[in-house]
């Protein structure tokens, strides 16, 4: 299972973006590990694609994908809050950590930040999982 976050679904789906060929070829290689993301980061991915009217088309592309939303239990905002403090990332990046850590997923992003707060908390990033 890998949870996935932004910034790896929006260079896929946009074949200018710098990351696109390394987030495609992710995607390709993640075999048959469930792909999920939380609702934060595929409302995050569909804010660009909203912008330009093409919002339906990208949701579309998500499932395509295989891309399944994941969400946060109601009472975990106090930790929530903890990994943001603690971390200092910023609230989508602390919402993507704290899911995978949730649901025991690997993560995967292009973020070093986050990758260097996930493995800090033995969060598993792939591909180096």
């Amino acid at each position: 299972m890998i949870v996935l976050d932004a910034c790896v679904l929006i260079a896929h789906l946009d074949a200018t973006d710098v990351h696109h060929e390394r987030a495609t070829r992710l995607l390709a290689e993640s075999g048959d590990l469930r792909l999920h993301a939380s609702v934060l980061t595929l409302a995050e991915t569909l804010v660009g694609p909203v912008r330009t009217g093409r919002g339906h088309h990208v949701q579309q592309a998500l499932t395509r994908l295989g891309v399944t939303p994941l969400g946060l239990p109601a009472d975990i905002a106090v930790e929530l809050a903890a990994v943001r403090a603690r971390t200092g990332l910023k609230m989508p990046d602390a919402v993507v950590l704290l899911t995978a850590e949730t649901h025991h997923a690997a993560l995967a992003t292009f973020d070093d930040k986050l990758r260097r707060a996930a493995s800090s908390r033995d969060v598993a990033v792939y591909p180096d999982a």
